[in-house]
């Protein structure tokens, strides 16, 4: 019973301790070059935003019925 509750304490506390504030470079850092093209470099958050194709969408419909098959032409029979 202390585990479980020392445990879920631990856990608590943890979950706690994120961090509200705008992110910043460590000091005496700076930010990447701006990218090629572009006027201004990117903010922090820009930096931190995934391309599309990091996470794409799925675009996968999944099937909520069983359906036949169609014939597939070149499923052929090994030769002998």
């Amino acid at each position: 019973m202390r585990k479980t509750l020392a445990i879920t304490a631990i856990c608590v506390a943890l979950s706690a301790c994120g961090q509200k504030a705008d992110l910043e470079p460590v000091a005496g850092q700076s930010l990447p070059p701006a990218p090629y093209g572009a006027e201004q470099p990117l903010e922090a958050e820009e930096l931190l935003a995934l391309p599309p194709q990091a996470a794409p969408e799925r675009s996968i419909e999944l099937r909520r019925e069983s359906e036949e098959r169609e014939d597939d032409p070149f499923d052929l029979p090994p030769e002998d």
